[in-house]
């Protein structure tokens, strides 16, 4: 009997033990995995997410090709509020990280709130156009007894500078 205990018994227990070692290990890395799984599906979502919200916003950046068309629509919007353009100078781009800033200077004349109209006009149009050193001066009265300013300021729209480093890279899930 003590040679069964000490020969097969002991060791087969002794291994049993390290062998429900090893599960009880083996289960909690499992566990871990699991875990590590179900946020790899959240952070796959949110990749997914702001990757449309940057498609959004870069929507409202024109490209390259788009500004001609832009600032005519700038240029039509002050026409339709009845606003006679003096000046319209676009200036050079100035670049920053992954847009470039496109100015223009505008001058126009007509009645305050002619130019206020062509203002909300511009804030609405589909792109970023900002309005910015806004100078009214010169009040003159017409003939007709309305009064006429001149309106100089800096529109400014913005392009996305497209770069290697600044395209967005698609995330796949694994199968």
């Amino acid at each position: 009997m003590a040679a069964f205990v000490s020969l097969l018994f002991l060791p087969q227990r002794q291994r049993i033990g390290r062998l429900n070692l090893e599960v009880k290990a083996s289960s909690e890395e499992l566990a871990r995995v699991k875990s590590t799984v179900g946020g790899i599906e959240a952070f796959r979502s949110q990749i997914a997410a702001t990757q449309e919200e940057f498609a959004k916003a870069l929507a409202l950046l024109p490209d390259r090709k788009e500004i001609p068309g832009l600032l005519s629509s700038v240029s039509q919007a002050g026409s339709q509020c009845g606003l006679e353009f003096i000046l319209f100078r676009p200036k050079a781009e100035v670049p920053k990280q992954f847009y470039a800033e496109i100015p223009v200077e505008v001058k126009v004349l007509g009645n305050y709130h002619d130019v206020a109209r062509f203002f909300d006009k511009v804030s609405k149009l589909p792109r970023i156009v900002n309005i910015s050193e806004v100078r009214m001066k010169d009040p003159k009265e017409t003939s007709t007894g309305q009064v006429v300013v001149t309106a100089e300021c800096l529109a400014t729209t913005y392009k996305f500078i497209e770069t290697a480093t600044n395209e967005p890279k698609n995330v796949a899930p694994r199968s």
